[in-house]
């Protein structure tokens, strides 16, 4: 049975006031800047009738972090201002399904970019990494699909298993089923908690292989230039590169850091603690894709002329 969301609003503590107000400006800064990047990959998409393999990554990264965010925030400002409506089982399992899959899918895209970086730009002569660099523009649709159909088993699955283990948790109604219930409820809430973290933990490792490899390129690249005194217009685009994949190293170690201490303060809801993560896990989409246009020409030409087009825009009316 469904219980009904009470009319009245919830008293709303300062702390809820301020996780609001915070993850508000973080949420509305964070779609202009993936809000951006769409519109830049789109309007060369109608213009050139089609994108390369990078451009793909970027266009439904940065899709995928508008549709989060959103979400994000409508889950955060239900719970915290209007909480009785997460009482209704319908409007909580579609919240927190969809926020799983779309949590599941940026960072799964993020690590698919972090590998197509790797492979693009790292240079190594095994066999199996050479035959990756030639099929990897043809492989990336296909990589991307893979991404979102894991991204909505994987979702839906420990939304599931999470649903399974509040249901359950009502069912304690007496002591003769009590343990038999609690065991149950154990072994759905291990299993959630197990998935979640594979989730994390392999597409942590793919960011984290895919810099080890472009560092090692890069210092054996630069090792041989300068033995061989001479320079590569390809110093650049490593250099470039690694300062984008080491600074999405550093921000994602920490993104990882937060979304495993996010499951152990699951239950302190007004924690200075659960604040400082919630701030700063709202800020990674945001900050890291102003990293991405810092290090894509086109996208940074871009974003250069904004300032003119506002200036011309202005005198003119």
């Amino acid at each position: 049975m469904e219980a009904s969301p009470s009319p009245q609003q919830s008293n709303v503590t300062s702390y809820g006031v301020l996780t609001v107000a915070i993850i508000t400006v973080e949420v509305f800064a964070g779609m202009w800047i993936n809000a951006f990047i769409v519109c830049v990959l789109c309007i060369a998409w109608v213009k050139k009738k089609t994108l390369n393999s990078n451009e793909k990554i970027l266009l439904l990264l940065g899709c995928s972090r508008i549709s989060i965010l959103c979400l994000s925030w409508v889950h955060h400002f239900i719970s915290i201002i209007y909480p009785n409506f997460l009482h209704v089982q319908t409007i909580r399992q579609l919240l927190e399904s969809s926020g799983n899959v779309l949590n599941y899918s940026n960072l799964w895209i993020s690590a698919c970019l972090c590998g197509f970086y790797c492979i693009k730009i790292a240079n190594f002569r095994n066999s199996f990494f050479i035959y990756l660099k030639v099929k990897i523009d043809k492989m990336v649709p296909w990589l991307l699909l893979g991404s979102e159909v894991l991204a909505l088993a994987m979702g839906i699955l420990i939304s599931d298993l999470i649903e399974t283990v509040q249901r359950e948790n009502h069912n304690f109604t007496s002591q003769k089923n009590f343990w038999e219930g609690r065991f149950r409820m154990d072994k759905h809430f291990c299993l959630s908690l197990f998935l979640a973290g594979f989730g994390y933990a392999a597409s942590f490792m793919v960011v984290i292989f895919s810099a080890v490899c472009l560092l090692f390129s890069l210092w054996r690249h630069k090792h041989r230039m300068q033995k061989n005194s001479m320079k590569d217009l390809s110093m650049d685009a490593h250099i470039r590169a690694m300062k984008s994949i080491f600074s999405f190293l550093v921000m994602y170690s920490i993104n990882f850091i937060c979304l495993v201490l996010l499951i152990i303060y699951a239950t302190k809801k007004e924690d200075i603690m659960t604040l400082l993560i919630l701030t700063y896990l709202f800020a990674f989409p945001g900050v890291h894709s102003l990293i991405l246009i810092f290090s894509n020409p086109k996208l940074e030409k871009a974003l250069t002329k904004i300032p003119s087009w506002v200036k011309c825009d202005f005198f003119m009316n």
